[in-house]
């Protein structure tokens, strides 16, 4: 089980590694704002992970409030830079198709608490 003092600091590692693998590595061509609404979206992406919400344009619209176009945005330079993978699933419907996204394991990986992190005090 998972105290909360672990997962409050899990939720700042995430924090300091968006800033890092978005701000410390520009893709080319990419502007100071595109990458500030890489971190933000990074930030909604994990708090609905943390709620156990399927990662979709639709879900995130929803609570973002953003267009499917926008959110498309500030997800596709996610994947490109191997923060999320894209799977195309069937919609709520079950008729069409949905985008649908996941964070990469190796991204919670690099979040893992190590045995002396997790010891009080520490």
């Amino acid at each position: 089980m998972t105290s909360a003092l672990n997962a409050h600091w899990q939720s700042q590692l995430f924090s300091a590694y968006a800033l890092q693998e978005v701000f410390d590595k520009p893709v080319e061509g990419e502007t100071p704002q595109s990458r500030l609404k890489q971190v933000g979206m990074m930030t909604v992406l994990y708090m609905m992970h943390q709620n156990h919400e399927k990662l979709t344009l639709s879900n995130i619209t929803k609570i973002t409030g953003l267009t499917r176009n926008a959110v498309a945005e500030s997800i596709d330079p996610l994947i490109e830079r191997g923060i999320l993978t894209e799977t195309i699933v069937k919609n709520s419907m079950g008729r069409g198709t949905a985008r649908q996204f996941e964070f990469c394991p190796d991204v919670f990986d690099r979040l893992r608490l190590s045995p002396e992190q997790q010891k009080p005090g520490t």
